[in-house]
This record gives structure tokens, sequence and C-alpha cells, in this order.
């Protein structure tokens, strides 16, 4: 197909896991492997359903999210790549990324992905403290994940994502410190650092509302995040946005096209797409995406129209989250006052940036530009 590579994303959510980790609040399921076939079809249906809306529309780049992807046979990814690439307007030089667990890859299947057309593997690591991936309920270890990414590098992968997580029960800022030398020694060109949040309806949200486990500390994960900032600085990766660095030239097209409010579309349960200012979303159940799409039907769930005030307020939050920040020229320039003398932001040219400490206070900030 033709289109004009408008920069548009393509998100495909693959909802399959190994086992839940205990502060996950994905739409993400273990024990429902028996069902990836019937997925992986309704997945190319709902391409097919979608397609007519989306002629036209060129794609700058392809996601595989989850849930673990890669609990996906290799030859099965690579083939709904090939479909997809048959049903839209995906760009030849796309970005195309697959989220995996360090323990669903080896050397042969890491080998057909990049075959198969994946040029870019995002590994949620989280930790190489043994302390800390139990506290995360992670079934990986860190030996494991070293071994994935060396096999992702020998297999000729040249863009590689570590995710890390920070501010668990156990960690200590030297254990942090740690785990950020041993991922930039590594060799990644790009890294995802996010504090650890606790939602109430996931395994460690019911521990913790029962008393058996501690809440996050926001001061100390402060200092962990301010202890990111000077240690991947250092090691000359360039810290783009809230919770990720990447080497020069290594930015995440697909997320870039999130902050930069480009369209996306998103495939399979509960995958979330943005067009024209509407925003919509799937039903989160697997079963009940199947039936939805099996019947022929496109499985949205709902869908809002954000008013004038609300895309204003989006598109501050979301630019201030980026190194590049805003046009000065979005705000009076009295609003930006109390901002600058708190040293949160400053004026760089003509763009409104903030610092690495408004950073991790950007919900803050924006609520005063607002």
């Amino acid at each position: 197909m033709t289109g004009s590579y408008e920069q548009a994303g393509l998100y495909v959510h693959v909802p399959f896991c190994l086992t839940r980790c205990g502060y996950c609040d994905f739409n993400a399921y273990a024990g429902l492997g028996h069902l990836a076939d019937r997925y992986v079809e309704a997945l190319r249906r709902e391409a097919g359903l979608a397609a007519p809306v989306w002629s036209g529309t060129g794609f700058a780049s392809v996601f595989f999210g989850g849930g673990t992807p890669t609990t996906l046979d290799p030859d099965v990814l690579a083939h709904l790549l090939g479909d997809l690439r048959s049903t839209f307007a995906v760009a030849p030089d796309a970005e195309v990324t697959v989220e995996a667990n360090p323990d669903t890859v080896d050397g042969p299947s890491l080998r057909r992905l990049l075959e198969g057309g994946v040029t870019r593997l995002s590994f949620g690591v989280q930790s190489f403290d043994p302390a800390v991936l139990r506290s995360l309920e992670r079934v990986h270890s860190a030996a494991a994940a070293r071994r994935a990414y060396g096999a992702a590098r020998e297999a000729g992968f040249r863009d590689v994502n570590l995710d890390l997580i920070y501010g668990a029960e156990g960690e200590t800022p030297a254990s942090w410190e740690r785990t950020l030398r041993e991922a930039s020694a590594l060799g990644p060109n790009h890294l995802s650092c996010y504090a650890l949040t606790v939602e109430p309806a996931t395994s460690l949200g019911r521990r913790l509302a029962a008393g058996r486990t501690p809440p996050p500390d926001p001061d100390a994960q402060a200092d962990l995040y301010d202890l990111a900032c000077d240690l991947l600085a250092g090691a000359g990766f360039d810290h783009y946005e809230v919770s990720n660095w990447a080497r020069p030239g290594k930015h995440c097209r697909h997320n870039l096209g999130y902050w930069e409010g480009r369209p996306y579309l998103g495939l399979g349960a509960g995958a979330h797409s943005f067009r024209n200012g509407v925003r919509w979303w799937n039903v989160r159940r697997p079963e009940a995406y199947l039936q939805a799409v099996e019947s022929g039907r496109l499985p949205i769930a709902g869908e809002e129209r954000p008013t004038a005030d609300e895309r204003r307020l989006e598109a501050l939050l979301l630019g201030l989250r980026t190194s590049g920040g805003i046009p000065w020229t979005w705000v009076q320039a009295d609003r930006f006052a109390p901002i600058l003398e708190g040293g949160l932001g400053e004026r760089r040219g003509d763009r409104f940036v903030l610092t690495e400490r408004g950073l991790l206070l950007a919900n803050e900030v924006v609520t005063a530009l607002a």
C-alpha cells in the first residue's frame, strides 16, 4: 500500500504472560496461552476491519506490547508483522519494536524476529538486584537478563532498550546505582526508568492494603530519580522524556509519537487509538475481544472527544514531559516566573523546557501553568 507516512504509530497488544507480576496493572494475563492462535487471527481480522478508515495514512512505527509478545512463536510474530505491512502503509524504514521478557527469547528466536522485520527490542529487566526482582515478583533472574541482552546483540539487533523500575521494597540507593551501572555497562541504546506505582487491584496493592508491605516512599524515589539523572548523563545518555534516556539519535520513535500528539491505531484487547482529536479504546477482556472480532465487529468499547481546554492541558503535559518542552507563546509570560525562579524550568530560545527537577514535578508545573 502507499501512503504519506505522516508519522502515525501502530500499536499491537499481546496480553499473554508467563506469570503476572505483583505490581502489574496492565491488561495482561497468565494462563490464557490456549487462546493465542485465535487471538493472532483476530488481530489480523481487526486490522482488516480498521484499514479502510486509515487508508492513505502512513505509519512510521509499529510496537508490539503487552503482556509479553515473545510468548508467541517468533514465526507467528514475523508473519503477523508481514500481514500488517500488507494491510497498512507501514514505512519501509519503520521502527518496529517488540517487548520481551528475558526468559522468553534465545538466539534462534531473536534471529527469526530480526529476519522478520523487527528492528528494536525492549527487555523488561526491572532490576539487576535479586532481592528487588523478588520484591517485584519477577520470574527472570539478573543472569537471564544479561544472557538475553547478549543474545540480542549477537543476533544483530542494533537497537535495544532496557526497562528498569526503581523504588521497590528493599531497594537502596546503592543497589539502584549498581543496577544503573550494570545496565549502562551492557551498552543499550535506550533505558527506561519508571518509579514503582501501586495500583489497588494488583497483588502488590492488596499486600499494601493489608499492611504486609510498605508503600513506596516518594522522597526516596525522588532521590533515586536524581541518581539516575546524574549517572546516566555521565554515561552519555540524553534524558529526552521524564522516564526515558537514549543515546544520541536513538530516541524511541513510537513513544515520541504519543508525546507529540501524533495519531496512533491500537489493535488488540484493551488497545487505545487516537486521531483527529478523538480517542477510543477496545474491550479489555481477551474473550470479549475475540467474540467481537469473530462476529465481524470492531471491538470498540468507548470513545472520548476532549474539549479545547482539555486538549490544551494535555498538550502542555505531554510537551513538558519531553526535553523539547513547549513553545514559549503557549502560556502568558508572567505565569512562567515562579517556575523559573524555583529552578524548575528555563527558557531556551523560543521554547520553555523543564529542568531535571522540574521533570519530576511535571504534573505540578502544568497545574501552575494551566
